[in-house]
């Protein structure tokens, strides 16, 4: 990989992290069925924007795979798992963000026992959600344990951001089990911010190391 195809990864990290980082600070909290269709129009919103994000995040962590060298199984690895998480975040933005709000909107003269008739429905999507969120954090963490290791071990980076990534991944796991919940809007920010921290860390130095 050139170091021009590089400097384009990093700079595509960092602004899908940036990306990321908007939806999440104006992503609404969730609620009742009024709720959601008052604010539906920064749920589709948000959640474009997330999507949009995605493949700038997907190039930069390819760029990040082939730096560490792409021909290393563990790289590899590490960028499939990542992107099967990626794609689970994409069904997440696109169902409840999108396929959500125009559902509800086909519901907004619906009296309150029509309301009531979909509620298992709604609570299948969140079900759902719920699902891909696990998939989306799991691939994460196993995605930048294995380039942590790698880049502890090259010696690529600073083999401080290996060891960022590792503690961030060990610590959302330890929280996961001792009970935290990273599947509502609270903890879920947390993820993705301390998750940003590292791609916009990583970005840099694959923008500026061949400037």
């Amino acid at each position: 990989m050139n170091d021009h195809l590089t400097r384009n990864a990093g700079s595509s990290l960092i602004s899908g992290s940036i990306l990321i980082t908007i939806t999440m600070v104006l992503h609404p909290m969730g609620g009742s069925v009024e709720h959601l269709r008052a604010v539906s129009t920064i749920l589709i919103s948000t959640h474009s924007l997330a999507i949009v994000s995605l493949p700038f995040l997907l190039f930069g962590f390819w760029g990040l795979s082939n730096r560490l060298s792409i021909t290393d199984s563990i790289s590899i690895l590490a960028f499939m798992t990542i992107a099967m998480g990626i794609i689970a975040g994409m069904f997440v933005a696109a169902i409840n963000g999108l396929a959500l709000p125009v559902f509800l909107g086909q519901y907004r003269e619906a009296s309150d026992e029509i309301l009531n008739s979909i509620e298992p429905m709604l609570r299948y999507s969140l079900s759902l959600n719920m699902a891909m969120d696990y998939i989306f954090i799991g691939a994460v963490c196993v995605a930048i344990s294995l380039w942590g290791i790698l880049i502890i071990t090259k010696s690529i980076f600073p083999k401080w951001i290996g060891y960022v990534g590792l503690a961030i991944s060990g610590s959302t796991v330890v929280s996961g089990i001792a009970g935290f919940v990273f599947t509502d809007l609270f903890g879920f920010r947390i993820f993705i911010f301390g998750l940003v921290l590292w791609m916009v860390v990583v970005g840099y130095h694959l923008r500026t190391e061949n400037a």
